[in-house]
């Protein structure tokens, strides 16, 4: 199993924080460093734009595989984020991960002036934002006439070096998401949950793979997670708190069992691991760890050191 690291790029992500974050990850013998999308949750703080990052990412590291987690359709126009997909794909040799969502925070969307269709709508043009891109992405110009999206002999240029950049679906939806991720998706990342709900998931994505011919072990697993792990359990309470929005009476070990319960990977390293090798049973190969406190590198050494070399056993 991999671990990489989850950057909530809204929370006040600067310049030379990332740059910080991507050296540390690289050294530490991550697998990835991936990026939320969003204007801002709840407090309005410092937010790198994620495809200008990507391309620092791309000229900063050699190794490790970056992208969103994930971009939602209602930002850009699919057109413009393929486009971009494409050159970054080729900028860093092949590393860029497309991760697609249909978008959630509707306060975000509301103080920039984007449209917040319902969900019904976002994922159809999820869907059709995925036609769109893996148009542009093939050999030749290319036409699509949807009902969102439109292209008219688009000859996108450069393609991606091998033919699409990896395509990562993430939520669990399972009527609508989880469909998508059968008929389209390289690869589908999910949200902390316990081994039994993930257990769950994989059997309705491998139904959706029968139902269009597909076999489910072509799509990579990955799961992202908030993690209160290992020597940064002591004074991570109140973080865990805000998270949960539990009562400030609370005690950290209520906290923890209230992670746990959410599918939270929190404990000790041996307790890390055991969850990780219960995942990894039901077929996940990668778990993001949220990366809660930029200025934390000691975070970063702590999954390379401890995590990244039982994980690989799993």
């Amino acid at each position: 199993m991999d671990i990489s690291l989850m950057v909530e790029g809204q929370n006040g992500l600067t310049w030379d924080k990332w740059s910080n974050i991507l050296a540390k990850s690289e050294a530490a013998g991550l697998a990835g460093v991936f990026r939320s999308d969003h204007f801002f949750i709840g407090e309005q703080q410092e937010s790198l734009e994620p495809y200008l990052s990507f391309i620092m990412a791309s000229l900063q590291t050699n190794r490790i595989r970056f992208g969103p987690l994930v971009t939602p359709v209602t930002f850009r126009p699919p057109a413009n984020v393929g486009r971009m997909a494409a050159q970054i794909d080729q900028l860093s040799n092949g590393r860029f991960v497309l991760g697609l969502g249909g978008g959630w925070n509707e306060e975000e969307h509301k103080a920039y002036g984007i449209n917040f269709p319902p969900v019904g709508e976002r994922l159809n043009r999820l869907e059709e934002a995925i036609h769109v891109m893996i148009g542009l992405w093939g050999a030749g110009p290319a036409s699509y006439n949807g009902r969102y999206y439109t292209l008219e002999e688009a000859d996108c240029l450069p393609k991606p070096p091998e033919g699409r950049p990896t395509l990562l679906i993430g939520g669990g939806g399972e009527k609508r998401t989880l469909r998508l991720v059968a008929q389209y998706a390289n690869e589908w990342n999910g949200i902390s949950m316990p081994p039994e709900a993930y257990a769950h998931k994989v059997e309705v994505l491998a139904e959706h793979c029968e139902a269009v011919g597909r076999d489910p072990s072509t799509i990579k697993r990955s799961l992202m997670t908030f993690g209160i792990l290992g020597p940064h359990m002591d004074g991570s309470a109140d973080l865990l708190r805000g998270f949960l929005k539990k009562e400030a009476s609370a005690t950290p070990a209520e906290l923890l069992d209230a992670g746990r319960e959410r599918g939270m990977i929190v404990g000790s390293t041996d307790e890390v691991i055991d969850r990780l090798g219960a995942l990894a049973e039901l077929g996940l190969g990668e778990v993001m760890f949220q990366h809660l406190d930029f200025a934390d590198d000691d975070f970063i050494e702590y999954l390379g050191s401890e995590l990244v070399p039982r994980a690989a056993k799993l």
